[in-house]
């Protein structure tokens, strides 16, 4: 593994790194900030699941979240959205290929050589870091914007217990019947749709739930609200009777603006389920 770069934040240290991914086929990039109470043992983890043309720097420099982590003791996890690199699939539209992995392993042509997101974020990247840092793989919880929530959502809901909180922010909510995800997963797993189930967020809460406390915001004045469909998440939700805190922000839009204004919320409520202090 190569470390790109350290720099102290808030009394501890943000760090980005890069090693060859073997799910991935190809070198993968992402940010790992430890508070400084990692310098006494390991710490709980939250992960950041970025959005559509982000990297792993797009949270790590806008989002504000070290300041909150530091003092909770909670370390954060940026990772990429997708592989990335020469011979790797790419598309030129913004919402597909590189930068727009989906949190998918897609199996069909092009993508599926490199484009194992669900393996890299549910598996890989989570036994590097319990190899290299100081991270308690047992106190682990998990967020994300746009994109990223959805992942967020459906990693958590395939798989219980593993996530002691779950949050989202603006989160793609239904993408099975939206042009945010109907035209991704189909490229990335085929036009059947029996196999997209367990990567619509409202589909999964309908079928299976969510075992973790649950907190989602959404800007009122979302540009995205269409391709987003928070309303389809918030029905299933209540037909399941699902306990959570959903949020409709009066005039955010779907900028790190919004994301930054409530990020003290989401790493806070994270904290308090991990049980820090």
């Amino acid at each position: 593994m190569e470390t790109i770069s350290e720099n102290r934040a808030f009394g501890g240290v943000q760090g980005v790194y890069r090693h060859q991914s073997q799910v991935c086929g190809c070198d993968m990039t992402f940010g790992l900030y430890l508070p400084p109470q990692a310098e006494a043992g390991p710490v709980p983890l939250l992960w950041y699941l970025s959005g559509l043309t982000c990297t792993h720097e797009n949270a790590m420099v806008k989002a504000g979240a070290q300041d909150y982590a530091a003092r909770r003791g909670l370390a954060l996890c940026f990772p990429d959205t997708s592989p990335r690199g020469d011979g790797v699939a790419d598309d030129e539209a913004y919402d597909l290929g590189q930068g727009a992995g989906f949190y998918v392993d897609a199996t069909e042509t092009p993508w599926s050589p490199h484009f194992k997101m669900w393996s890299y974020v549910g598996d890989e990247l989570p036994r590097i870091l319990d190899a290299n840092f100081a991270i308690d793989p047992e106190r682990q919880a998990i967020t994300g914007h746009s994109m990223g929530g959805h992942g967020a959502l459906t990693l958590a809901m395939a798989n219980p217990g593993r996530f002691a909180s779950v949050s989202g922010f603006a989160p793609i909510s239904h993408p099975s019947a939206s042009d945010w995800g109907r035209k991704q997963l189909t490229a990335y797993l085929g036009a059947d749709e029996t196999n997209w189930g367990r990567h619509d967020a409202t589909l999964q809460m309908r079928a299976v739930g969510l075992d973790a406390p649950l907190l989602i915001d959404q800007g009122g004045s979302d540009q995205f609200l269409n391709l987003l469909k928070p309303e389809a998440l918030v029905e299933a939700m209540a037909t399941r009777r699902q306990p959570n805190t959903f949020r409709m922000q009066k005039g955010y839009d779907h900028s790190y603006f919004f994301v930054a204004s409530f990020m003290a919320d989401h790493v806070a409520f994270h904290a308090d389920a991990l049980g820090l202090r």
